[in-house]
This record gives C-alpha cells, structure tokens and sequence, in this order.
C-alpha cells in the first residue's frame, strides 16, 4: 500500500528490493477489446514495481500510444519509438526513454506505429522482432511489461513470442468472458509455433463498482472459469484513476492515496508474491 508522501512521490509499505533477476521478466498486458484497463494497468503495474526497486520498462506497442503520453512522454520526445525498433531502424537503446519514476523507463509509440502491421507482413522473422530487441537489452532490467494493442494481430503476436507471460486486465460487466476464450486459445496457438515459454500469468478484474451487483456476479463467474489465475487484488473503478493521464501521470504520482493507487500498489506486490512463489515451487 502507498503512504505517506505528497504530489510527485511514493512512498510504499512494500519493501524495496535490491535482488536482481538473471533475466527480465518479460509480461504482455493485452485484451483483444479496448476499454478494459489495459494501459491503464500497464502504466501503474509497471510504476508500482518500479518503486519497489525493480528495474522496468514499459514498451508501448499500442499506436495510440497511450501508455506513453499517460507516463509524461511528449509527442515531440519520441522522435526514436517502438515503430523505428520493430522496423530494424534504431536500436532500441536509442528509444528507452526514462519516465519521471526513478527504476522506470518507456520505449514510447507514436501514429507511425499505425502501418507497421502491414510493412511487418513481408519482412523476415516477422513474428521474432520484438523478442529480437528485447534480447539485446535483457540484462538492463528485472520486469518488461509490453502494453499490446486492443487487437490480436501481428503486434500482439510479436509481443506474445517475446513475452514469458500474459496478464489479462478484464473488465467487470456483461460481456467480460467474451473473447477470453479467444485470446486463451491465441496463446495456445502462439505457445505451440512459436514460443513454448508462454503461460497466462493471470486475469486482472478492473473497473469493480460495488455498488453494482453485476461486477460481483461477473468476479465470481471469471473465478469459476479460472480458478487461482484471477488475482485477489481487484482495480475499482475510480475517477482519479481516470484523470491521472490526462495530467502525463501515473494515478499513483497523480493521487497516490486513491483507491485505486491503493490498488494497483497491491497488485504490484501480489505479482511479486506469486513470481516469488512460481520460482520456489
């Protein structure tokens, strides 16, 4: 949990760690449908681990770029971006860009980003170029965490044969289970062709109102369907949250005491647990 602290500093209850893992943890946040949380959990996950003492990144692959713009990366500063890095234009060490957030930084996406599925297409090793990139920085950080379009094409296939791991923010609401089955069976698909590594690391709920029975109806259903793969740590909805990239800042840095600040530092430290827990099991 955050406390303590004013405007432009975290301070947590989680204890800082100096521990360096022999490799990144590399984790695609995706759902194939849009208005999900999905940036949203990007931008806070990465910032809750980042105060933790964990070296992150986050590589906007989303060509709206709202991971970027939401961690106070200017339009005019991504002159080098995820597009030039998947297109074998810049080497990716000329497109990290550290964010205000001591321990993290952005490989920001800009509209370019737009027509790489379609130049990707023809190029060679299509698939691998993410992962290709990512190899030549593993050494520099502990957690890379991929914020994927709202769509499962080539660079959502890219981020899965790069990423060890998947982590679904889902909504609360009617439809949820909607595509998850989808988006499970595209990574079985990727698991077997390309990249045998790749597991569903777990379901995020987002967007919880308490004050309607159906994100309760919908929590237990996506429990049902997928047992211990839903996180205990639910994201509410919160209008600050809401506000925070609007401002170029993490809810976190935004509010930092805040429900969902609040939130989202515990699903840092509960991914932190389950990680610790994969690795001794």
């Amino acid at each position: 949990m955050i406390v303590g602290g004013g405007e432009g500093k975290l301070e947590t209850t989680l204890q800082p760690t100096n521990a360096r893992l022999s490799q990144p943890r590399i984790i695609a946040v995706a759902n194939q449908k849009g208005g999900v949380g999905k940036t949203t959990t990007a931008i806070n996950l990465g910032t809750g681990l980042a105060a933790v003492g964990k070296r992150t990144l986050v590589f906007d692959l989303d060509p709206q770029g709202n991971a970027s713009t939401g961690l106070g990366i200017d339009r005019v500063d991504r002159k080098v971006s995820s597009y030039d890095v998947l297109m074998g234009d810049a080497p990716i060490e000329d497109a990290i860009t550290p964010a205000a957030i001591p321990n993290l930084s952005v490989v920001p996406s800009n509209v370019d980003l737009t027509g790489a599925e379609l130049e990707l297409a023809g190029m060679e090793r299509r698939s691998y170029r993410l992962k290709e990139a990512l190899d030549q920085v593993a050494s520099d950080f502990d957690y890379v965490l991929i914020d994927c379009p709202p769509s499962l094409n080539l660079l959502t296939v890219n981020a899965f044969v790069a990423a060890q791991a998947v982590l679904v923010p889902l909504q609360c609401e009617f439809f949820a289970l909607e595509g998850l089955s989808m988006l499970m069976r595209t990574i079985d698909r990727i698991r077997d062709a390309y990249n045998p590594e790749l597991e569903m690391h777990g379901v995020v709920l987002t967007m919880f109102d308490r004050r309607n029975n159906l994100s309760d109806q919908v929590a237990q259903d996506v429990r049902s369907y997928l047992g211990d793969k839903v996180y205990d740590t639910v994201i509410p909805r919160n209008v600050r949250v809401s506000e925070a990239p609007s401002h170029g800042k993490p809810a976190m840095l935004y509010d930092h005491r805040c429900t969902g600040s609040i939130a989202y530092m515990r699903l840092a430290g509960e991914m932190l647990r389950r990680e610790r827990a994969a690795l001794a099991a």
